[in-house]
């Protein structure tokens, strides 16, 4: 029998990540205040950040922070609405 990874990055794809960060953040220019990198200020789009990213791990490692950041936020929110 298979565990299952507790690492909520574990089969998730950088593309997927971002696309989920720009929904939440309605759009790329909220995210580039989360996250001030130009693939998100300067004319941004989804493929142009993904080569970015793809190749600056400093910046990877933000965007997977900011998610896992997203997930808690989403958690506690779901949560609140339970009460």
């Amino acid at each position: 029998m298979e565990e299952k990874s507790k690492d909520p990055l574990h089969g998730k794809r950088l593309d997927a990540i971002l696309e989920e960060l720009v929904e939440y953040y309605e759009g790329f220019e909220k995210l580039g205040e989360q996250i001030n990198i130009k693939c998100f200020t300067d004319n941004p789009s989804i493929n142009s950040s993904l080569k970015f990213l793809r190749k600056t791990p400093w910046a990877r490692t933000k965007v997977e922070s900011l998610y896992l950041f997203v997930l808690r936020q989403k958690k506690r929110d779901e949560t609140r609405n339970k009460k």
